[in-house]
């Protein structure tokens, strides 16, 4: 077995530069390779002006580099470069794929080390100025996804939880609100809609369950939908 360099799973956070890390970006700044989701923006790549940059982007319905091939060039770059960063948008450890990666680099004897990002969803939150939990009205939250992995067809369960968060949830918006509607969520549940959080078309809109259950009119950018009596737009005091 040759010798290899180190790999360096990053998360970038939602999006805007200045939301990734110190650590993050300190490693961005001195990394030798930088393999890059769809999701990280040109703004984020200016932290790593001297690395070489390899997109291996995976975005829903469009084509994109599977993920054996991924973990195939993290492998080669460890065996060209000491020091390789897989960039990946939002946290790596929360659908980011990071078992995946963390085993073919294992398996090889590289040696791995994660770098926490932002979630999305937390910091959606913070766009709208809505917590997740809310004293005497939320205490649990679950964040879930549509997708499967290749080969599994099985509908996914959506958990039972006071606030619910759905990742990559445009495309989804009917099918999940209505399984919620037949599961007794009531048709006025408050919904916040997030499109792009954090980057400057960020889009934020509040509907209902009944109105999910419609679709979305959203663009191209990636959608969070959040769920449940937290949701609810507090009511401004009089002054």
């Amino acid at each position: 077995m040759g010798q290899y360099g180190k790999v360096w799973l990053v998360g970038a956070g939602p999006g805007a530069q200045d939301l990734i890390t110190v650590r993050g970006a300190r490693i961005l700044g001195e990394a030798d390779v930088v393999l890059y989701d769809a999701l990280v923006t040109a703004e984020m790549l200016e932290l790593c002006p001297n690395a070489v940059k390899i997109s291996v982007g995976k975005r829903y319905g469009q084509r994109s580099a599977a993920q054996e091939f991924i973990n195939q060039q993290l492998i080669e770059c460890a065996g060209k470069y000491q020091r390789v960063v897989r960039l990946k948008g939002g946290d790596p450890m929360l659908f980011g794929r990071a078992d995946e990666e963390l085993t073919a680099l294992e398996a090889h004897g590289i040696e791995v080390e994660v770098v926490p990002g932002i979630t999305t969803a937390v910091a959606a939150a913070a766009a709208a100025k809505q917590p997740l939990t809310k004293r005497g009205i939320a205490r649990s939250v679950a964040f879930f996804t549509s997708s499967t992995a290749p080969g599994h067809t099985d509908e996914v369960a959506i958990p039972s939880t006071d606030t619910l968060v759905q990742y990559m949830g445009g495309r989804e918006a009917i099918a999940t609100a209505q399984r919620l509607l037949a599961q007794g969520r009531r048709e006025d549940t408050p919904v916040l809609v997030i499109e792009n959080v954090s980057r400057p078309d960020q889009r934020i809109e509040r509907i209902t369950l009944s109105q999910l259950a419609h679709g979305l009119d959203t663009a191209n950018g990636p959608v969070l939908v959040m769920l449940g009596e937290a949701m609810k737009a507090r009511a401004i005091p009089l002054k």
